[in-house]
């Protein structure tokens, strides 16, 4: 899609960077604000949830879709649609009057977002050849997309207590802009297709209904429970649908999905290995958040720079790997940051009812924040080694696909963990038990990640693939001499 075709590398991953930051950004600053929502718009419970839920079910479901889209359509097309939604759907949130009027418009930050960050990655992929090159851009990438989760607890605390709830929604807008403002410095404009694809709607329907179906019934059992009717009926529709998608894969002469892209022991071991680790980080941030405001009493803003430490040894941890994988395989920085994290979760799980930032938060943020950053850069570089530019959309909705759906499972299935551990108590001491174990789960994610880096990934760096390389083997797939 970008090959023979101008454009500036820089701008290119600034563009990307820019909104994969606002991406992760919004999947953690609307939690802390959620309480004030509340009181301002007069959510029930049960709706409240949805003000999160919607924005992973949707952005969960779309994602293959989104980056087979690019791949079809153009990257920069999308990825400039993606954003124009995301901005006007975070204008639409911070104006809401209504429940459902924000709910909607989180559903349409869904849609922008699973439109977008497919897009931005496979630019990526595309504009930079494997190695040194694509290790460093993939470092910058890892790095912005991890520094927004973390940093979105900071300012969501921050603008919820001193400028409004809305601003958790409109904070999007200035960062929205920037990334759009960055297309026509340097992204290269979309070629036209060397032949015409019909779009997989089939499998796209498939694929769509799945895995919505199944992020629907794991967020659902915070208050239907796993064992409830719905849950179940959610989870087994999810299933089938998900099972017919595979057959319907191995069929059509133009998936959504190639399954033979999963046969790669990079794609399918870094696919494995980030949806571990999501789960795990995902659930850590929930975990610490809670311990520091229901256990500690801290408010939000407290909490939200509590995070900071967090969000510095992450941007330490990626620029560490991106030197450390810059002339060697992925493995290198995997497997140690992986122990890493796992070490500093298990410090985590020790959390006390009398402890305090100092003495239980600050040592093992920094160290589970280096050892995740250790792991983010070089998970990104794995899961799109050997991809020809043709395939570089499918691969990244595959593997945004496996992040969001780890964070969002591991966190579901966690949280149950924990609460079993708590039951109905509502004491600091309770709670602080049902964290402290949902914590050292998170910590045997990470090992277990450790292991998938061992045992599934190639012991050698990949040869990076020339041009000339990509286009015999994208011209072997489409059943032409090369």
């Amino acid at each position: 899609m970008y090959r023979n075709l101008r454009g500036r590398p820089g701008a290119v991953l600034a563009a990307a960077a820019v909104a994969q930051f606002v991406v992760a950004l919004d999947m953690s600053v609307v939690n802390v604000a959620l309480p004030a929502i509340r009181l301002a718009l007069g959510f029930t419970p049960l709706g409240l949830s949805w003000v999160v839920h919607i924005y992973a079910l949707t952005l969960g479901g779309l994602l293959l879709l989104g980056g087979r889209a690019g791949d079809l359509y153009g990257r920069r097309r999308l990825f400039t649609l993606g954003l124009t939604v995301f901005g006007l759907c975070s204008l639409a949130g911070g104006l809401a009057q209504t429940p459902w009027q924000l709910v909607a418009a989180r559903a349409g930050q869904g849609l922008g977002a699973a439109a977008a960050a497919p897009a931005a990655l496979a630019m990526l992929t595309a504009t930079f050849p494997e190695g040194p090159q694509r290790t460093r851009a993939l470092g910058v990438w890892s790095a912005v997309n991890a520094a927004g989760g973390a940093l979105g607890v900071l300012a969501g605390g921050l603008l919820t207590q001193y400028a409004g709830w809305r601003w958790v929604m409109l904070i999007n807008l200035p960062i929205v802009a920037t990334a759009l403002a960055l297309v026509p410095a340097g992204v290269p404009t979309d070629a036209p297709p060397t032949r015409r694809e019909s779009p997989d709607m089939l499998g796209a329907a498939l694929a769509t209904g799945g895995i919505g179906l199944l992020v629907f019934g794991v967020v659902r059992t915070d208050t239907a429970g796993w064992g409830s009717p719905a849950t179940l009926a959610a989870l087994a529709a999810s299933a089938v649908l998900l099972a017919a998608f595979v057959v319907t894969e191995s069929r059509t002469p133009a998936p959504l999905l190639r399954l033979g892209l999963l046969r790669s022991r990079w794609v399918a071991g870094a696919n494995v290995l980030v949806f571990l680790a999501a789960a795990g980080q995902f659930t850590a941030f929930y975990f610490v958040s809670l311990y520091l405001q229901q256990v500690l009493g801290m408010g939000a803003a407290a909490t939200g720079a509590a995070f900071l430490p967090f969000s510095v040894g992450l941007v330490a941890g990626t620029v560490a790997a991106t030197r450390i994988t810059s002339s060697r395989s992925p493995r290198a920085a995997l497997v140690p940051g992986a122990l890493l994290a796992a070490a500093g979760l298990a410090w985590f799980s020790t959390i006390t009812p009398d402890g305090g930032f100092l003495t239980d938060v600050l040592g093992p943020s920094i160290l589970t924040s280096i050892g995740t950053g250790l792991v983010l850069a070089p998970v990104a570089a794995a899961a799109t080694t050997g991809i020809t530019p043709r395939e570089a959309g499918m691969a990244s909705g595959v593997f945004n696909s496996s992040r969001q759906l780890g964070g969002c499972i591991g966190l579901a299935v966690l949280a149950t963990v924990a609460a079993h551990r708590t039951g109905t108590a509502t004491n600091p001491a309770a709670l602080n038990d049902g964290y402290a174990l949902g914590l050292a789960v998170t910590a045997a994610l990470f090992l277990l990640a450790a292991a998938v880096a061992i045992a599934i990934l190639p012991r050698r760096r990949a040869e990076p693939t020339t041009p000339q390389a990509a286009t015999s083997t994208e011209n072997q797939l489409e059943g032409t001499p090369s």
